[in-house]
């Protein structure tokens, strides 16, 4: 029984001596590791005004696309790509027609 606890005091010792280090560190690497998502998060910034204008045309041909019938848009010919090149012209003001 007391080798047991010879044993553990020996390998417990070192412990015990880099504990205060590892302390001092602890709260140097806390704010870092919370900082780092923040440093990940420029993919989530706010878009150009150019990409808000672009998002904001894509929505409201979209609603225009939606809002034809089937027969309409099978009369109309084009698919939504060819619909989209086209509104996206007329709303940026690029069709001088």
């Amino acid at each position: 029984m007391i080798d047991r606890l010879v044993r553990i005091a020996v390998l417990s010792a070192p412990l015990f001596m880099v504990q205060p280090l590892l302390a001092k560190e602890a709260p140097a690497s806390s704010p870092a590791t919370s900082e780092a998502p923040a440093a990940k998060e420029p993919a989530a910034k706010a878009p150009s005004a150019g990409q808000s204008a672009a998002r904001e045309r894509q929505k409201k041909c979209g609603a225009e696309w939606r809002a034809l019938t089937d027969a309409q848009k099978s009369a109309q010919g084009p698919k939504w790509p060819q619909f989209w090149s086209s509104c996206n012209k007329r709303l940026k003001g690029g069709d001088k027609a």
